[in-house]
């Protein structure tokens, strides 16, 4: 077989073995992986939604262990990704890693459900009173919890990361179909992520919760199954770095030693290999970029090449590596606010809603919590419309394959953003009026204001998530190294968790310092009696200032280019993206 029949990323079978382009990868490979999100995120939204709920009722612990136990355990589950996707990138690869994962996953909910089900393991209970859990019986419900967390840190990096490795990028008409990837991946994960808030919680509360957590126990079982039937159509990006974290600190090390030194003028005065070094070994050649001059020290000639670069001097392909973490790791300090907004769908609306009249019908009251699968729902409707209608418009008129850049995708995110906290602040203005036209002051007195007012803010975040969740993935992963892209992907993980973090923490000192003396705090128990909405007003301004910055940044951002050498000797270039986001009006660039 010709060797134009193969992919040209230089991807590999199981086996180490070249690949047909005709016979692997693509969306029928990505089939067989879909399923596995979709009931890992069932699973994970299935435990997370209610577990304070089983920790309260079940356990009999107190309100603030039970919210601060199941904030341990979903910041480890957004944490671990960070060893799993080290451990793929440096040792052992994506397939590898994600196969021992998930079997440890699927042994962690097989613990939980025996946990939840069994006489033994649980507390007794008796007309809906349980006694108090025993020392073993709490160790080990928390034992499985966190075996849980430590499959996840393995298979949550590596399952999307290895779905878009079935895509070659040096392949025309695989990267246009690579560019609806992340958007329809997302789109399996809202839809197990849906039937969780919405039918997996009625289960534990109404049917028992040995069948709600044994339900996606068994979807991941037959998930699993699916995933290795298709083994023979995947393809494998093939390890050419022992240890590529390694090179960033070599970079940094080599900067500093070789501050005092003066960079060329030219950048092609600085070390850099053969092109038929990368045509031999497979690896991309990143192209130089003008950003962070001050790691080119790293790559300065010291002596001939040959011996400087083995000795001393890191390559451009290596400095712009390190530049690339460096980009991203701005680009995600500007994402943790966002991140903040979106953790008020589980904390504070839901607090807001309790206030407000929820009946529909004589009989039948709406749970706060459930406007949450409006989030969900408005993800699901704007998913197909994004893909097949938002980008072929704006591919039309821009001429890049995904409609519009990634910065420029996260941009409009953070732009609905800041209209959905303008909005939850007018809501809540409003709510004060209806306050104080009735006079209410009581805790548990409700607001004669519908719930529905609140829906706005809902739909607009599952909107926003369509442009920056998405975006985020999908950002972190294209601009990636290329042999961290596993890692690159747990910027998003990690920025989700410390955003969760980064809300609790401005919750507490609003309170500390707004109810301080004899003042109402702005967050009280009492939301009648308090001033929600100067807080909302406080993420407004935060938001807005953060929107600003992350423009600044993103027009200083270089975009990923790699080279391919060509047999005969020429390179072609394969810019991962377009230029920087241009911040002039209306600028749309390719």
């Amino acid at each position: 077989m010709e060797a134009k029949d193969h992919t040209q990323d230089g991807s590999v079978d199981l086996r180490g073995r070249p690949v047909l382009a005709s016979r692997t990868g693509k969306w029928k490979a990505c089939a067989f992986l879909v399923g596995y999100e979709a009931f890992e995120r069932m699973a994970f939204y299935g435990i997370a939604s209610n577990l304070v709920n089983y920790l309260t009722t079940q356990l009999h612990e107190d309100t603030v262990s039970s919210v601060r136990n199941v904030n341990n355990w979903s910041g480890s589950v957004w944490i671990t990704p960070l060893l799993g996707a080290y451990i793929a990138d440096s040792y052992v690869g994506r397939f590898w890693t994600f196969t021992v994962s998930s079997l440890v996953y699927v042994l962690g909910m097989v613990l939980l459900t025996m946990a939840v089900s069994l006489k033994s393991l649980k507390p007794t209970c008796a007309n809906n009173i349980c006694n108090k859990a025993s020392a073993s019986q709490i160790t080990y419900f928390y034992a499985a919890l966190y075996i849980i967390a430590i499959g996840a840190g393995g298979t949550k990096p590596n399952i999307s990361t290895f779905g878009a490795d079935q895509f070659d990028d040096f392949n025309p008409h695989e990267k246009k179909l690579k560019a609806s990837f992340f958007n329809w991946w997302m789109f399996s994960s809202f839809l197990g992520a849906l039937f969780a808030t919405m039918g997996l919680v009625y289960i534990q509360e109404n049917l028992g919760w040995g069948l709600g957590y044994g339900i996606p126990t068994v979807g991941l079982m037959v998930s699993l199954f699916i995933f290795y039937i298709g083994t023979p159509n995947y393809r494998h990006k093939a390890r050419k770095s022992k240890n590529p974290a390694r090179d960033l600190f070599r970079v940094l090390i080599t900067a500093f030693n070789n501050r005092k030194l003066r960079l060329p003028t030219d950048p092609s005065q600085l070390c850099e290999l053969e092109p038929q070094h990368y045509m031999i070994t497979g690896k991309r050649r990143v192209q130089h970029t003008p950003s962070f001059r001050f790691l080119d020290k790293a790559a300065i000639k010291e002596g001939n090449m040959e011996s400087s670069t083995s000795k001393e001097s890191c390559t451009v392909t290596q400095v712009e590596g390190t530049k690339l973490v460096f980009g991203m790791t701005l680009i995600w300090l500007v994402t943790l606010i966002p991140s903040t907004i979106w953790a008020q769908v589980n904390t504070l609306f839901v607090k807001q809603g309790t206030t407000l009249e929820r009946n529909l019908g004589p009989n039948f009251q709406i749970p706060a919590a459930s406007l949450g699968s409006f989030v969900t729902l408005s993800m699901l409707i704007s998913v197909p419309m994004y893909d097949r209608y938002f980008v072929p418009i704006m591919r039309r008129k821009t001429g890049n394959p995904r409609g519009i850049t990634l910065l420029q995708r996260l941009g409009i995110g953070f732009v609905i953003q800041v209209a959905v906290t303008l909005i939850a602040y007018a809501v809540e203005l409003k709510r004060m009026q209806v306050i104080k036209e009735h006079g209410i002051v009581a805790a548990n007195e409700i607001v004669p204001m519908s719930i529905f007012w609140l829906l706005p803010q809902y739909i607009l975040l599952g909107m926003a998530d369509v442009f920056n969740a998405i975006g985020l993935l999908e950002f972190f992963y294209d601009q990636s190294p290329e042999d961290m892209q596993s890692l690159g992907t747990t910027f998003f993980t990690s920025g989700i968790g410390v955003g969760n973090f980064l809300n609790s923490f401005l919750v507490t000192m609003v309170d500390k310092i707004t109810g301080r003396g004899e003042r109402k705090s702005w967050i009280g128990d009492n939301l009648n009696d308090s001033h929600l909405d100067y807080y909302y007003c406080f993420l407004l301004v935060i938001s807005t200032l953060n929107l600003g910055a992350f423009l600044w940044v993103s027009s200083k951002y270089n975009y990923k280019m790699e080279v391919i050498e060509g047999i005969n000797g020429d390179a072609s270039f394969v810019p991962m993206e377009g230029r920087a986001l241009d911040t002039s009006p209306l600028g749309l660039q390719v």
